[in-house]
């Protein structure tokens, strides 16, 4: 079996995630093509697309969150994911389980007692109505029934867990600072989640195995489960093995793939990229290894905007006042500091709308 080192997994990671050449798709082919974007920080996911799309414009991705083509939900891992609207109506039932459990898990003690079908029901009833409403208004429409457990507990239950909702724009347009209201994802849409097969079969999982690796592969079964946060794949896994083709990383560990995805020469050069918080092509994996040091992987989590000097994670970065301010983790060559402040300069003016193309690389 083909041994892939940590540079060739690494080179193509970065072809799957348009890092090691952006593309000329459309922003809803890429957040598609991506399995979403993580996006609990509403702004995050316009420095992922530029990163990605060729002249990518911020009105671009506001179009498709007004005109309901993609949408904020929570889905994988329990966190606010941008997804395409077919993907999000496809994929709800399938981590509904998984959704509903992590919340009852970090709220054990304080959701004790509470009937998780019958809060449902109670909060459908609410937003039959048609209105969006914060998490708040409707914790408090259904409190009276419900009155000992923390409201915040209450709240995430239903919006995070029992009923598919989605947050409304104008939270996620571009330089929008709005807060989450809700409505329901079948309302929204104008159409309902389809249910799981009752006989027992998986075709969700299965398509979510082919997705995650074409954007992410060749990966192990831990990074498919680390990325999505489901339970069962091991079935969907083997029911399209015969698909798939093998590798071993440097360890020893059974690498899946698609037979026909780019895994382009370990030797190819990767141009600095931008990325913004919690970007997939980091924390879409359980081994990271590929593209972050251990020493640095706790940046992955921390909400850190990460930059990457040939394809691994080299710098931090903020803006600040105008400003990109950029903190090797590294030392930095004359050439990889003169890529740096290009590449910055031209992210600054993005984020900035022109304003700035202000850059400053501090010494590592």
């Amino acid at each position: 079996m083909t041994v892939l080192d940590t540079r060739a997994l690494n080179r193509a990671a970065l072809a799957r995630q348009h890092l090691l050449d952006r593309t000329d798709a459309p922003a809803h082919a890429v957040v598609a093509h991506l399995c979403g974007m993580q996006a609990q920080e509403p702004q995050e996911p316009f420095t992922g697309l530029w990163s990605r799309v060729r002249d990518f414009r911020p009105g671009a991705l506001d179009a498709l969150l007004t005109g309901r083509e993609v949408v904020r939900t929570h889905l994988m891992r329990r966190t606010v994911h941008l997804v395409t609207a077919d993907d999000a109506l496809a994929w709800r039932a399938r981590h509904g389980t998984m959704l509903q459990g992590r919340v009852l898990t970090t709220y054990k003690a304080e959701l004790a007692g509470v009937d998780p079908d019958e809060l449902a029901a109670a909060g459908r009833a609410v937003m039959a109505d048609g209105t969006p409403r914060t998490m708040a208004e409707l914790v408090e429409a259904v409190a009276d029934r419900w009155p000992a457990p923390p409201r915040r507990a209450l709240g995430e239950l239903l919006v995070a867990g029992v009923i598919p909702m989605v947050q409304l724009p104008p939270r996620g347009l571009w330089g929008a600072r709005a807060g989450v209201r809700n409505q329901t994802l079948a309302a929204w849409l104008g159409r309902e989640v389809p249910p799981l097969p009752e006989d027992g079969t998986d075709p969700v999982g299965q398509a979510l195995v082919r997705r995650y690796l074409a954007a992410h592969g060749p990966a192990s079964s831990g990074d498919l489960r680390a990325w999505c946060g489901l339970t069962g794949l091991p079935a969907a896994v083997k029911a399209v093995r015969d698909e798939l083709v093998a590798f071993r990383d440097e360890r020893g560990r059974e690498l899946l793939d698609l037979p026909d995805a780019p895994r382009p020469d370990p030797d190819t050069p990767a141009p600095v990229r931008f990325l913004p918080a919690f970007d997939n092509a980091i924390l879409g994996y359980q081994d990271r290894g590929r593209i972050i040091d251990d020493a640095h992987r706790g940046l992955s989590v921390a909400g850190e905007r990460v930059l990457l000097v040939d394809g691994r994670v080299s710098a931090t970065w903020t803006l600040d006042e105008g400003v990109l301010a950029v903190a090797p983790l590294r030392p930095l060559s004359r050439a990889e500091r003169a890529a740096v402040t290009e590449e910055g300069g031209a992210l600054a003016a993005f984020l900035t709308d022109g304003a700035s193309d202000g850059v400053r690389v501090a010494a590592a």
